[in-house]
C-alpha cells in the first residue's frame, strides 16, 4: 500500500512537470541529482544521514515548488518536483529517510530487508 502511494505521488510529480517549460531529456538527466546527498557519508554516518535527509525530504521539495511557483521561479519549481518526484522513486525501491546509526537504517526499516 505504502508503494502505491508512492507510485501516485510519482506521478502525480511528473504530471505537474509536464507542463513546466523544462525538457524531460533534462528531467532524466537529473532524476539522480538528489543522490549527491549520499556524498555526507564521507565524513560519518551522522552528516551522511542529514545530507541524505535534506535532499531527500518531501517537505523540503514541496516548499521549493511551492516558492517557486509563488515568487514565478522556475528553477524553484523545477528543483522541487525533481526532489519530490525522484524521493517517491527512492521509497518505492525501500529507501526512506536515514537513521544516523546506519546506512541500511531507514525510516521504511531496513534496505535490504
Amino acid at each position: 500500500l505504502l508503494k502505491l502511494e508512492e507510485l501516485l505521488m510519482l506521478s502525480l510529480g511528473l504530471y505537474l512537470f509536464s507542463f513546466m517549460n523544462y525538457s524531460w531529456l533534462l528531467f532524466a538527466l537529473l532524476f539522480l541529482a538528489p543522490d549527491v546527498g549520499l556524498l555526507g557519508y564521507l565524513v560519518n554516518t551522522k552528516t551522511g544521514a542529514a545530507f541524505y535527509n535534506i535532499t531527500h525530504h518531501k517537505g523540503i521539495a514541496i516548499a521549493l515548488y511551492l516558492t517557486g511557483s509563488e515568487y514565478a521561479v522556475p528553477l524553484l519549481q523545477f528543483a522541487g518536483l525533481l526532489m519530490f518526484a525522484h524521493s517517491s522513486f527512492d521509497r518505492i525501491l525501500g529507501y526512506g529517510l536515514k537513521y544516523t546509526n546506519n546506512f541500511k537504517a531507514t525510516h521504511l526499516g531496513l534496505i535490504g530487508k
